[in-house]
């Protein structure tokens, strides 16, 4: 865990938050409107809310893109949740469906789903097509982050 202080953009408000390093596993709460700013679930993102996540969090931001009517998705869909009580507070994950929210899939040039992304920065550095385990995820993620 790094002892510089990380901004953290609060999954319900949307408000950037300073936290120090080596607070971010005392779970932190939103200053904005007082809520976890981990739950140890993936979050859900939008064309409106992503930017922000994207840009603004200092965190690694790891994104399944999928969909409702998507098998394989569903099939992920436990392994990511189980990722993500796994891995915060040290990274972000969020889904973002790609039926509800198309101007994003567009933008990733998402062309089958699910797709798996890591952004560091706001850039992509990583992106895996296709449905992984609990453990191929984990070990791709911590690769990639």
């Amino acid at each position: 865990m790094t002892l510089a202080s990380q901004i953290v953009v609060c999954p319900n408000c949307q408000a950037p938050n300073r936290i120090p390093g080596a607070r971010l596993g005392d779970r932190p709460q939103c200053g904005k409107c007082k809520k976890a700013l981990f739950t140890g679930h993936p979050i859900a993102l939008t064309d409106q809310t992503f930017e922000r996540h994207l840009t603004r969090s200092e965190l690694p931001l790891v994104v399944d893109f999928w969909a409702e009517w998507c098998a394989p998705c569903k099939m992920m869909a436990p392994f990511f949740e189980q990722a993500a009580a796994e891995l915060e507070p040290q990274v972000r994950l969020a889904k973002v469906d790609t039926e509800a929210n198309r101007q994003l899939g567009q933008r990733y040039q998402i062309s089958s789903i699910p797709t798996t992304v890591v952004f560091k920065g706001g850039r992509e550095v990583a992106r895996q097509a296709g449905a992984m385990n609990l453990q191929q995820l984990l070990q791709w993620i911590r690769s990639n982050v």
